[in-house]
């Protein structure tokens, strides 16, 4: 009888230990390649969304020993603001804003947009050159001194068919639409088509309404045009579609192109170790 509850209790103890222990990382992660100079990435998110869609590209630049910072802009994610109040760019942005400004003088991070992200770090590249040592523009808009902002969300709204979204329209029936909710359809079909079900569903929880802002941007060669910028371009994306991505690096070309195929717009769903794995290489290359 003893030395049946002895054995009870060691298999007690083994369940324990596996219950408790932390999850294995990605096969593809390798501690032996964890970089020996930590880099500090600042991931924004496109329209409609939050911080919360890094979840994943986050945790595993985390476990490769770098920092993190994952940003909610105004009226996204959880931030308090209300869409009806976001009528500016530098409204929409300025939790980005008021982040770069706390940065030490003589700290640079690796800034990374997505969709509308893009918007967001040009400006912060037009205002902060000397903090950030790479853009990347992750199948992001990429206005310019040469291609201006307009004519990008005016290439992008031609292109996508936004089926089942709803519009808001704060300044009257009459007055254009000020901000717009994306539906299940077009997310489904435009966005997510390549993710994974489950992010599906959890972006169909946290999407929020985005600005719809007709306002022109000025960028300038001496400060947007002195940091290094590199594009990823998403070779089955339906959003930012690839006619789209090249006209913007035709007009405003980047130091770098880099393509990850198979991936929707989504990239950091449906190809997440793909852009991981692009993301630390670049912050290498432009350190």
């Amino acid at each position: 009888m003893r030395e049946k509850h002895f054995i009870l209790f060691l298999l007690f103890l083994c369940l324990a230990k596996i219950c408790t222990s932390s999850p294995s990382p990605p096969q593809s992660y390798n501690p032996s390649q964890n970089p020996v100079v930590k880099k500090h990435f600042v991931l924004v998110h496109g329209a409609g969304h939050g911080a919360w869609c890094w979840y994943k590209v986050a945790t595993l630049l985390k476990q490769s020993g770098h920092n993190v910072t994952t940003l909610d802009l105004a009226a996204s994610g959880i931030d308090p603001t209300q869409i009806q109040q976001v009528r500016s760019f530098s409204v929409y942005v300025d939790p980005l804003t008021k982040f770069m400004e706390s940065l030490p003088a003589k700290e640079r991070v690796v800034l990374v947009g997505h969709s509308l992200g893009g918007v967001a770090i040009s400006l912060a590249m037009e205002r902060f050159p000397q903090k950030i040592s790479a853009a990347v523009f992750a199948t992001a808009a990429m206005p310019g001194p040469d291609i201006s902002l307009l004519t990008i969300l005016q290439e992008f709204s031609s292109h996508l068919d936004f089926m089942d979204s709803q519009y808001r329209f704060d300044d009257g029936p009459n007055k254009p639409a000020t901000s717009l909710l994306f539906g299940p359809e077009v997310m489904a079909s435009s966005f997510y088509q390549l993710s994974p079900p489950e992010d599906l569903t959890l972006a169909l929880t946290l999407v929020r309404f985005a600005p719809l802002i007709n306002e022109e941007l000025i960028f300038t060669k001496e400060k947007y045009g002195s940091v290094r910028r590199v594009y990823i371009l998403c070779d089955q994306d339906r959003a930012t579609k690839v006619d789209l991505a090249r006209l913007m690096i035709a007009k405003n070309p980047p130091d770098e192109i880099r393509v990850i195929n198979g991936s929707d717009h989504m990239v950091m769903f449906s190809r997440t170790l793909e852009l991981f794995s692009n993301l630390r290489q670049i912050a290498e290359k432009y350190s």
